[in-house]
């Protein structure tokens, strides 16, 4: 069994895959593990002030245990009051606080979707987890942002075609397809990469100027891009709408993936449901 990581922000900050955390990587500090006061210090150092869908102000608060009623619940209590919870000392709520400062707008729509989906749920007959919630989920958890200019590579990612995509499209990926995680689960997967370890992606077509854009600017894009995208409720209905990407075939996101027989291997480079 894996130990836990250390907290080592310079680790974090030479890693492709935190790439879209690293501007709020790069404010904290490199000694010791963030606290729940750390993260609440960057919420209120940004230049404008993060709220939810109730139009209430963003903190983070210590997580309450125990039986809640449904208003003190996660995703509820969001809603209703914009308190995060989170423990202490705790990987998977640090790096969902610091997806929430890099993409506030796309985390407030998804918990939006979560908690109008609650209550539909207690509304029922028969109450029951349903798809949107499920695939909420999953985006929130595993989601990797795939942004592209060429048609022709989204199709190649959806079709599974993977050696074709990241070997011998490998220069066309480099420059018109860019891959940012999303899921907090997905980045406590990233503390210590494995084969195997594979994203949820939602494509999404940009112009090919986004690609010289600086990070910080396409990060702002597609935060809006992505919360406008999910504000319609005809998306993201159903887990199919997202399309599984092997991370650590992304050119450059591991070592010796800079050979053909790399992507050999098919039983992380799977032909897939749609081949």
């Amino acid at each position: 069994m894996k130990q836990t990581p250390e907290w080592n922000r310079a680790a974090l900050l030479q890693s492709p895959l935190f790439a879209p955390l690293h501007p709020i990587l790069a404010d904290l500090e490199a000694g010791g593990f963030p606290t729940l006061q750390d993260c609440n210090a960057l919420l209120t150092s940004r230049p404008l002030l993060i709220t939810v869908q109730s139009g209430s102000p963003l903190r983070f608060v210590a997580q309450e245990c125990g039986k809640l009623p449904f208003e003190a619940q996660y995703e509820p209590r969001c809603y209703l009051k914009g308190e995060v919870q989170m423990r202490a000392h705790n990987w998977h709520d640090l790096l969902n606080a610091l997806v929430w400062l890099t993409f506030p707008k796309t985390k407030s729509i998804l918990n939006a979707r979560h908690y109008d989906a609650l209550i539909e749920e207690r509304a029922s007959a028969i109450p029951r987890r349903g798809a949107v919630r499920d695939v909420n989920t999953l985006l929130d958890e595993s989601g990797v942002i795939v942004v592209y200019a060429d048609a022709d590579l989204a199709e190649l990612l959806r079709n599974f075609k993977w050696k074709e995509l990241f070997w011998q499209r490998r220069e066309q990926v480099r420059a018109g397809m860019g891959f940012y995680l999303f899921g907090h689960g997905l980045y406590e997967k990233a503390l210590q990469p494995y084969v195997g370890m594979t994203g949820q992606g939602l494509l999404l077509a940009v112009e090919p100027a986004f690609f010289s854009w600086p990070l910080a600017q396409q990060l702002a894009y597609l935060d809006s891009l992505l919360a406008d995208y999910l504000a319609a409720l005809e998306h993201c209905r159903s887990t199919r709408d997202l399309s599984p990407v092997p991370l650590l075939g992304v050119p450059g996101w591991a070592a010796d993936n800079n050979c053909a027989a790399y992507y050999d291997n098919t039983a992380y480079f799977r032909p897939g449901r749609r081949g």
